[in-house]
């Protein structure tokens, strides 16, 4: 059994969803990136705080777990059955919008690479054990440019998940019919069960 970090996610739990109801799937996704969000901000402040601990390393894995697995797959669920609807329709902003989304899709990914490179150095940090008894000592990490990298990283999703939900996800799910979500749905299952 793999244990969680002991550094809590903020806000309420995911509620289950399946995935004949796609778009709720998307959107308990983008709830999932929220609180692996919130839990990079908060291990920045536990690091601070008290060093970087075990309880530190669990963190930074939990956030690569999700950001490596789950993201890409929500990438792909987008670029494959919610984008193509808006650059098939006949408005030239959403079809900009889905453009620059799916751009945004590749600076994510490289933003992750940054960012991920970062907690790696965390974790192997925390490898070797706990921290020794003494005073306080700042920690090998997070560097200035680390703390930038895991920012900015965070600001640029946060702003794209704020796009897809209020200006993508209504258009797209209007022009779809109940067929074409049990296809989406059916597609989305498949892709993960697959990976």
């Amino acid at each position: 059994m793999t244990s969680r970090s002991p550094i809590p996610f903020p806000g309420q739990p995911t509620p289950s969803v399946g995935f004949e109801a796609p778009f709720d799937m998307l959107s308990a996704c983008h709830e999932r990136v929220e609180r692996s969000l919130a839990l990079l901000e908060r291990l920045m402040v536990h690091v601070a705080r008290m060093g970087a601990d075990a309880s530190a390393r669990q963190a930074a894995l939990d956030v690569m777990r999700y950001f490596d697995l789950a993201a890409p797959l929500h990438h792909q669920d987008e670029e494959l059955h919610v984008f193509p609807r808006l650059l098939a329709g006949p408005d030239v902003a959403l079809q900009q919008l889905a453009h620059r989304l799916i751009a945004e899709h590749r600076s994510m990914e490289l933003a992750w690479q940054e960012a991920r490179a970062s907690l790696v150095a965390l974790v192997e940090e925390t490898s070797g054990g706990e921290q020794a008894i003494g005073p306080p000592q700042r920690p090998v990490w997070p560097t200035d440019a680390q703390l930038a990298q895991l920012r900015a990283f965070a600001q640029l999703y946060r702003r794209h998940l704020s796009d897809e939900d209020r200006l993508v996800y209504p258009v797209a799910l209007s022009h779809l019919d109940p067929s074409s979500l049990q296809h989406m749905g059916e597609e989305m299952e498949a892709r993960r069960r697959a990976s």
